[in-house]
């Protein structure tokens, strides 16, 4: 073995993802023992969302129940969802403070934090760019997600405009991550009229593993004898297609891998060049795994799954088509409606956290 080989077989797996080819991934989350995992593997950054942040607070509480109290205790007229906020930009920035050293040594390209827009918001584009720009100020490396809705999708293009690189979230579907990256050349348009710098990073996520779920469910609702395993492969599909419309365009945005169930959603993506959001059980999943790492992002999807697929299940159609929906269909799409319910329920699970350290349970015992 040379000793080209011999470094190679001692990196992880995840690592060798990182190391070879242009496919970078991120910690899904922004817990800080998981986040040091997936930098010492080769990782650049990391994301968070209401359900990522409730998981940190669950996980973390101890290590947080002081930095609650120091916030309501300095801001004795907030209500708990301006000191919920304030906790998750916490949360954030010391996630974003420990991958500062790579975003300054890669130009700001790699090493940024995403962090998320209230998700109760999705229909309101003013309150998204408001926020958004507040997020932007925060950190340079602070990266701001956009639910890619009908009122996300306008916001995506007045933010980029405005200088802040997003990071489209709540997006399933070949149409969506086409409307994303044409509102994010328009915004690029704009700066560039105005002479304004356009070395701007934005990301386009796909939740693969969400819009095989939903393509689950369907087959459960509405009787499909859908061959076992096809849907598994819906989001690896959607993602492919979408990654080559890109290409062929010269979009700027990058597309991003989410939600995580199977290797599929790793091994079928290595050799792209685009960015993996894992999670960290996931992660080290991988790194215990013998699925070899090589380059697979160019393999088309069989065409008997494509197919079938295309074939039963309406709303595979609409994912896969790149005029499968409109801007206006985004809100009511499945996948959509199911993640915006469970990120709001996760939100509202939050704020109930902040305001038992505000005012604990009389009922019961300290």
């Amino acid at each position: 073995m040379s000793i080209t080989d011999q470094a190679t077989a001692a990196l992880s797996p995840l690592a060798q993802t990182a190391a070879h080819y242009d496919t970078d991934f991120w910690n899904d989350s922004c817990a800080v023992d998981e986040l040091k995992y997936a930098i010492a593997n080769g990782g650049v950054g990391a994301t968070t969302n209401p359900s990522i942040v409730l998981n940190v607070l669950k996980k973390e509480l101890p290590a947080w129940r002081g930095t609650l109290s120091r916030i309501f205790n300095e801001n004795p007229t907030w209500a708990e969802d301006q000191i919920a906020w304030k906790l998750i930009e916490e949360i954030g920035l010391k996630g974003a403070a420990l991958l500062m050293p790579i975003f300054e040594r890669e130009g700001g390209r790699k090493g940024r934090l995403s962090m998320q827009t209230n998700p109760t918001r999705y229909r309101n584009t003013a309150a998204l760019v408001e926020q958004a720009m507040h997020f932007h100020s925060l950190a340079p490396n602070v990266q701001i997600k956009i639910s890619a809705t009908a009122a996300g999708i306008p916001a995506i293009e007045e933010v980029t405009y405005r200088g802040g690189t997003i990071n489209a979230t709540v997006c399933f579907t070949v149409p969506q991550a086409i409307a994303v990256a044409e509102a994010v050349e328009r915004g690029l348009a704009r700066r560039a009229a105005e002479g304004k710098d356009c070395n701007i990073f934005p990301a386009c996520t796909i939740m693969v593993g969400r819009l095989d779920d939903w393509m689950k469910v369907l087959v459960q609702r509405d009787g499909i004898a859908l061959t076992p395993g096809y849907a598994d492969w819906a989001g690896v599909a959607a993602m492919k297609r979408a990654y080559s419309l890109y290409r062929q365009r010269g979009y700027r945005t990058r597309l991003l891998a989410a939600a995580y169930r199977n290797h599929l959603h790793w091994s079928e993506f290595i050799g792209g060049d685009i960015i993996l959001t894992i999670p960290y059980e996931w992660q080290v999943l991988f790194n215990n795994s013998k699925v070899e790492v090589k380059e697979r992002m160019h393999n088309a999807v069989d065409r008997k799954i494509i197919d079938e697929l295309y074939d039963l299940i309406p709303d595979f159609r609409r994912a896969y088509d790149e005029d499968g929906m409109t801007t206006h269909d985004f809100d009511q799409f499945g996948a959509t409606a199911r993640t915006l319910r469970g990120f709001c329920d996760h939100y509202h699970e939050l704020l109930a956290i902040v305001r038992d350290s505000m005012l604990p349970n009389p009922d019961k015992k300290p």
